[in-house]
């Protein structure tokens, strides 16, 4: 007998890979069935409805996006460092995805954009997250002297994380690194301006 956490895993998982390779709407529960060779029975007995799937998918891809990224950010000891970490962590996304598919923020936030879907506030949410963590990570820059103090932390953290979204949609229509790389490097110089001399 299957253990049922297993079971609800296994089906995030095919899901999580077909929602962000295909798109949520695009992918349809038989596609589900076929990918996990489970029974519609066998989904909707862990998942309320595809909506609550869909949810549930969304918050498990940005889990395991943001555990890698947070383990990546924590093993720095400065400010500068930690974002070049943030930089380092997302400039392999067209080449090497965590999550087949590509960036799952993203992804979602192009597909609902113009929805009031559950979802879009889910995405909403994870935006905020992660720019609230680099605007953290500039304000200890600043308390410890590593961060120019006239840096105006919320419009870096706009700025660095668009750029790299932008950098990941265009290199990714295009089929190739080039252009998260460019950004990337630009980045690099960016934080290069920002950084104290001590």
């Amino acid at each position: 007998m299957r253990n049922p956490e297993y079971t609800k895993n296994i089906i995030l998982e095919k899901a999580s890979i077909l929602f962000n390779s295909k798109g949520y709407k695009a992918t349809s529960i038989s596609d589900i069935t076929t990918e996990t060779k489970m029974t519609k029975g066998a989904i909707y007995k862990h998942f309320k409805n595809k909506e609550a799937l869909e949810k549930e998918a969304f918050n498990h891809m940005l889990s395991m996006v943001s555990e890698q990224l947070r383990a990546k950010i924590k093993a720095q000891h400065s400010a500068p460092t930690k974002l070049r970490a943030m930089l380092t962590f997302f400039q392999s996304y067209v080449s090497m995805p965590i999550i087949k598919g590509g960036c799952p923020l993203l992804n979602t936030a192009i597909e609902f954009d113009d929805s009031k879907a559950e979802i879009k506030k889910l995405a909403r949410k994870s935006l905020l997250e992660f720019k609230n963590t680099i605007v953290h990570i500039l304000k200890n820059g600043k308390k410890y002297n590593q961060i120019d103090e006239n840096l105006d932390e919320e419009k870096f953290a706009s700025y660095l994380f668009a750029s790299i979204e932008g950098g990941i949609m265009v290199s990714k229509l295009s089929g190739k690194n080039d252009d998260i790389l460019a950004v990337i490097e630009y980045l690099h110089q960016s934080i290069n301006h920002i950084t104290k001399v001590v």
